[in-house]
């Protein structure tokens, strides 16, 4: 088992949420993720599992959805450790995550 994207402070977002009512098509979407300026994972939201629609759906079946929440969904193919050998982050990389059209989030990996 690995809490990938829950430690402590580590669920990152921002600086700014677009709502719904500014994105057209949600599966048209693309996510990159660069470690250091390298990219390590690229994705469309059209190649996920289930639709954004889908996800909503089921969400709101389970549990209450409210104006602002927030879903996580997993990761696209790249995760360090998917590489041969594994690619762990380490203290100092610089993480950027952008969705064109939206912006770019950066952060800087620190020692726990």
């Amino acid at each position: 088992m690995a809490a990938g994207k829950n430690f402590f402070r580590s669920g990152s977002m921002g600086p700014w949420i677009t709502t719904a009512d500014e994105i057209a098509d949600p599966a048209a979407l693309e996510v990159i993720c660069r470690v250091n300026g390298e990219e390590r994972q690229r994705a469309s939201a059209s190649e996920m599992i289930f639709s954004v629609a889908e996800i909503i759906s089921y969400m709101s079946r389970v549990m209450p959805l409210e104006p602002g929440d927030v879903i996580a969904t997993g990761s696209p193919e790249g995760t360090g450790g998917s590489h041969d050998p594994p690619r762990w982050l380490v203290a100092g990389d610089e993480i950027s995550f952008e969705v064109p059209g939206i912006g770019v989030l950066q952060n800087r990996v620190i020692d726990e």
